[in-house]
């Protein structure tokens, strides 16, 4: 954008100089070849006045020496001719009087016309300027006075005008834009900050920090204007966000009590009920149990994407240990083998209890779509500044097409809406490694099944 509103300013100076510089150049010109010509004239108005005896004395030949010496000093050829268009003197012999133009010129003087301004002289013009001027005895024309003057020298000084204009047209444009380029950057910094804004806006808001404020100081008004709706806006946009976490946090956690009530009033129906009715209170309790684990994973969602709380440095391998080690007994009891590859991955940066939170929706899901008697691998290995994190299952996977979309909230693919589940785990995972800047990809590996891969920002 700074390269173009910077075109559009110089692209104006740029008119504003051809539009004042053309003119001017032309006027030089114009000025150049007025003063030639002025100067010719005068000289071929002499040589017709002096003309005048030589004519009437038939002795025009008495010109020739005085003709030859100023062609000589001025390199400009003059002829005598008589009424008949017949050549009694000349400077030198080679002339061409009946070249373009040069015929008409001699007709007129002939008739008693006088010479006229020729058009405006250009650098690129290589003609001769030819003047004739009629020699008039009492009145009546007795011949005419023709003169061929080069235009080298003048067409040379325009050529020098113009070469000043063209270095004073440089310089001003060279000004414009030393100008331009602090004028530039002075429209544009609000613009640049409220780009940055935009681009760091939806991070903020998703991971529940708080927007930082534009704040342009400077720049026009109405850009000023335009910062200071963005910054109430953003922040309309985080408080309305940060009333719905803690909207779902307090429903969630209100919705716990009455919802134990509910299944202990419904476990104490076991044995008094009717048999045609023990089915429906079995699936009652189920799906009591259900919405229980949808309420936690609310409540650990609100969580992860809570701001009250900052990140801090968190020991990954001491983490991972600690969430295998627990999760063991669930491995042995459904006869899969948790089994841990990598290197030590040091301290990485994470919200408190993020890692575990981590592990424990990613091996849930493992265990939930990974067969009998097969092997669920945690890698961890620390590169380029990254602690990088991988579950990967021998389940059936996910399609190329469902891989983006996993990580959204309450989505399952429809392969798996028999398996127990809300949802909501790998979207947990995503707000919380989203919390330090980090990624969570999805891949389908070679030989089958999911691997998820988190990376969390290394520290030294």
């Amino acid at each position: 954008m700074r390269s173009r509103l910077l075109g559009i300013v110089l692209a104006l100076v740029v008119l504003v100089l051809v539009g004042l510089g053309g003119p001017l150049g032309r006027g030089v010109a114009a000025a150049e070849q007025q003063e030639l010509f002025l100067d010719r004239l005068t000289d071929t108005s002499r040589f017709a006045s002096v003309a005048q005896r030589p004519l009437i004395d038939g002795r025009p030949e008495l010109l020739v020496p005085a003709l030859q010496r100023y062609d000589e000093v001025y390199g400009i050829t003059v002829v005598l001719l008589d009424r008949e268009r017949q050549v009694k003197a000349a400077s030198r012999a080679d002339v061409d009087l009946d070249a373009d133009g040069v015929s008409e010129m001699i007709t007129g003087a002939l008739v008693g016309r006088l010479p006229s301004a020729p058009p405006v002289l250009m650098p690129w013009d290589e003609e001769q300027l030819v003047l004739a001027e009629p020699v008039l005895v009492d009145g009546e024309v007795r011949g005419a006075v023709v003169t061929f003057s080069p235009t080298d020298k003048a067409r040379g000084q325009v050529l020098v005008w113009w070469s000043v204009l063209l270095t004073g047209s440089a310089l001003a444009l060279s000004l414009a834009v030393l100008a331009a380029l602090p004028l530039v950057r002075w429209t544009l910094r609000p613009v640049e900050r409220l780009d940055d804004a935009t681009g760091k806006l939806l991070a903020a808001v998703v991971s529940g920090r708080p927007v930082t404020p534009v704040g342009a100081s400077s720049g026009p008004p109405e850009l000023r204007q335009l910062s200071r709706s963005f910054d109430q806006m953003a922040a309309n946009v985080g408080d309305a966000l940060a009333a719905q976490r803690a909207f779902v946090a307090d429903a969630s956690h209100q919705l716990r009590n009455p919802l134990t009530a509910l299944k202990l009033r419904l476990s104490n129906l076991e044995g008094h009920v009717d048999e045609s009715a023990e089915v429906h209170q079995v699936a009652a309790v189920a799906e009591a149990d259900r919405l229980n684990r949808i309420l936690d994973e609310l409540l650990s969602m609100a969580r992860a994407e809570s701001s009250s709380v900052d990140p801090l440095v968190v020991d990954v391998d001491r983490a991972v240990a600690g969430r295998l080690s627990a999760w063991q007994p669930a491995a042995v009891a459904k006869n899969v083998h948790l089994v841990l590859d990598g290197e030590r991955g040091g301290a990485a940066l994470a919200p408190p209890r993020g890692v575990e939170a981590i592990l424990d929706a990613l091996l849930d899901n493992a265990f939930k779509f990974t067969r009998e008697d097969t092997l669920v691998h945690v890698d961890v290995r620390r590169r380029d500044g990254w602690v990088r994190i991988s579950v990967r299952d021998e389940g059936p996977g996910l399609a190329a097409d469902e891989l983006e979309r996993a990580t959204d909230r309450f989505w399952r693919s429809q392969a798996h809406q028999n398996v127990s589940g809300s949802g909501l785990g790998l979207s947990i995972v995503r707000r919380i490694v989203e919390r330090v800047d980090g990624e969570v990809v999805l891949e389908s590996p070679e030989g089958g099944g999911l691997e998820v891969v988190v990376t969390l920002p290394a520290v030294d």
